[in-house]
C-alpha cells in the first residue's frame, strides 16, 4: 500500500530569524540533486494547514523563466517569507525527474516504457507556534516528497533491469538527504512514512521480490 513519505529536519539552538537561510540551504541540496534551481510555487499558511494560504505565488518555469529571476530559490524564499511569524508555515515546491513506469502502445500491442517524469516535493519551514507548536514532531522543516511509490512500487512485479530503475530513484533519495546532512547544519533529520513502516524495510522488501 502506497505511504506518504517525509523527511523532517531539526536545528541546534533554532530561532524564527534564521528559518528563511535554513529553507534556502535545504532547497539548494535538492536544486543539487535535481538539477533545476527554481522553486515552481511558494505559500505562506497561517496558524494550521486548516487556514488558507494568506501568500501564494506560483511560478512559470518555462523559457520564459530565463527572462525573470523570481522563481530563484533566494528570491522566491526572500518575497514568501518577507514577513516571518511565529504562527505561519512557509511551503516551497520543486520538482525532480524520477522514473515511472508507463504504458505506451505499440505496434505489438501495449508496452511498459520507463521515462523520467515530473513528481512535485514540498519543503515547508514551520515557525515555533504553527499547527500548536508541531514543529516537535515534523521537524523545523520537513520535506514532503509525497507517496513512496517511486522508491517501492509495491504492487508490480520487477525484473532486475525494471528494478535498476527504481535503484535509481532511491540513489537520488539518499544523495539529497545526505546533502543535508553535510552541508546544512542539521542537529538531526528523519526519514519517515505516514504508517510508521520503515522504509528500509519496504525497499528490503521490494528487492526481495525481483524477479
Amino acid at each position: 500500500m502506497a505511504d506518504q513519505l517525509y523527511l523532517s529536519l531539526w536545528f541546534p539552538n533554532f530561532r524564527l530569524a534564521a528559518l528563511p537561510e535554513k529553507l534556502v540551504s535545504v532547497l539548494r541540496q535538492f536544486a543539487m540533486v535535481s538539477g533545476d534551481k527554481r522553486v515552481a510555487a511558494a505559500s505562506a499558511y497561517p496558524l494550521g494547514f486548516t487556514e488558507s494560504p494568506t501568500y501564494q505565488r506560483l511560478y512559470v518555469n518555462d523559457e520564459r523563466a530565463e527572462e525573470s529571476p523570481d522563481a530563484l530559490i533566494e528570491n522566491a524564499v526572500a518575497e514568501a517569507a518577507e514577513q516571518l511569524h511565529d504562527d505561519m508555515a512557509y511551503e516551497f515546491e520543486m520538482k525532480w525527474q524520477l522514473w515511472s513506469p508507463t504504458l505506451e502502445e505499440t505496434e505489438d500491442g501495449p508496452e511498459t516504457v520507463w521515462k523520467q517524469v515530473a513528481s512535485t516535493v514540498r519543503v515547508l519551514g514551520f515557525g515555533p507556534e504553527f499547527d500548536d507548536a508541531s514543529f516537535d514532531q515534523n521537524g523545523h522543516i520537513r520535506v514532503d516528497f509525497g507517496l513512496d511509490t517511486p522508491w517501492v512500487l509495491e504492487d508490480a512485479e520487477l525484473d532486475e533491469e525494471e528494478a535498476a530503475y527504481i535503484q535509481k530513484n532511491v540513489e537520488m533519495l539518499l544523495a539529497f538527504t545526505l546533502l543535508v546532512e553535510k552541508h546544512c547544519g542539521i542537529s538531526s533529520r528523519l526519514l519517515w512514512t505516514e504508517s510508521g513502516e520503515p522504509l528500509a524495510r519496504k525497499l528490503i522488501d521490494r528487492l526481495q521480490r525481483v524477479n
